[in-house]
């Protein structure tokens, strides 16, 4: 990832939080296409692993980046938490979709942020993650156009151990 990323990363990790994020975010490592970091909220630790897409089929008009969070908040008990940040509004009240290798996942949508729609599915998730070599996320612009994006999971087992382990 680069500077730029890295930058993208502390702005969009507020979507992830409700407190506010502390002075630094820090590179935990870069492992292929996917990327580890760490900071600390009010709340206590933050890390988390992201990746960006490789394709985006169609690329609607107004698309801009897009990232896929996997977050642990140890001290909220948080584990595993799965956000998209998709690069385009959703159409309201749509949910949208997560393939990884046959499984699929169920994700709520709000704005142009999307979320497993059951969090208890977050450690199956992870470990499609883990096992999959590419997630596809489908779902509907609030033009109604059918987006599919897709992302390589090279790097995902790596940075989420990185995450594991991370103490802010």
């Amino acid at each position: 990832m680069t500077v730029r990323a890295l930058a993208i990363a502390a702005i969009a990790l507020p979507a992830l939080a409700t407190t506010a994020l502390a002075q630094s975010v820090q590179l935990l490592g870069e492992y292929r296409d996917w990327s580890a970091y760490s900071a600390t909220e009010s709340t206590g630790p933050v890390c988390f692993a992201l990746s960006k897409p490789t394709e985006v089929s169609p690329s609607p008009d107004d698309f801009s980046e897009a990232f896929l969070y996997l977050t642990n908040r140890p001290g909220e008990g948080v584990r595993n938490e799965l956000n998209l940040v998709a690069g385009f509004t959703f159409a309201p009240d749509t949910p949208a979709t997560i393939s990884i290798s046959g499984q699929t996942f169920e994700l709520i949508t709000d704005k142009d942020a999307a979320w497993l729609l059951d969090p208890s599915q977050g450690e199956n998730l992870a470990g499609a993650l883990r096992a999959g070599s590419t997630l596809v996320v489908e779902g509907t612009s609030d033009k109604g156009i059918r987006i599919t994006q897709t992302f390589s999971l090279s790097g995902a087992t790596a940075a989420s151990r990185a995450i594991e382990s991370c103490t802010g």
